[in-house]
């Protein structure tokens, strides 16, 4: 295997812009258990272990349960999920997968009936970012297992 870049050291600017958007997102006004549920499925989708531990940690840390963390990859079938938390996950599955034929309108409809258009936005640029995270993590090897919720 290639040596790893440290992608956050070599591009510290880019880096800090990407930092900048998680904190507008932290402070949109989109509850943090939902952010964590989109981060964890976008993850599990491309396949990005680092963020998957990162995510899953942050996420038990807020207060998440292990079930729905379990359960999140068949979130359709799990009843544990709301009808908001369902129309966030399917707006989260198409944007990411969104090479494979757009988001559906459908899909689109459903967001629209549980999100208001800032929130829909903001979503949307929470998808952006963690897809955007996932690249980069998957990208340059990023090794799971030492991240720290909290910095600790």
């Amino acid at each position: 295997m290639a040596s790893r870049i440290a992608f956050n050291k070599v591009a510290p600017g880019a880096i800090e812009a990407m930092l900048g958007l998680e904190r507008y997102l932290r402070d949109c006004g989109l509850e943090s258990s939902l952010l964590h549920l989109i981060k964890m499925r976008a993850s599990q989708i491309n396949g990005c272990a680092y963020c998957l531990d990162m995510h899953a940690k942050d996420a038990r840390a807020a207060g998440e349960t292990e079930q729905r963390l379990y359960l999140l990859g068949a979130w359709r079938d799990a009843p544990i999920f709301t009808e908001r938390e369902r129309a966030a996950l399917a707006w989260t599955e198409a944007v990411t997968r969104v090479a494979e034929g757009h988001v559906p309108d459908e899909v689109y409809k459903v967001a629209r009936e549980y999100f208001s258009e800032k929130e829909l936005v903001d979503l949307s640029l929470a998808i952006v970012a963690i897809n955007g995270w996932n690249r980069l993590a998957v990208a340059f090897r990023s090794e799971p297992g030492g991240y720290r919720s909290g910095g600790r």
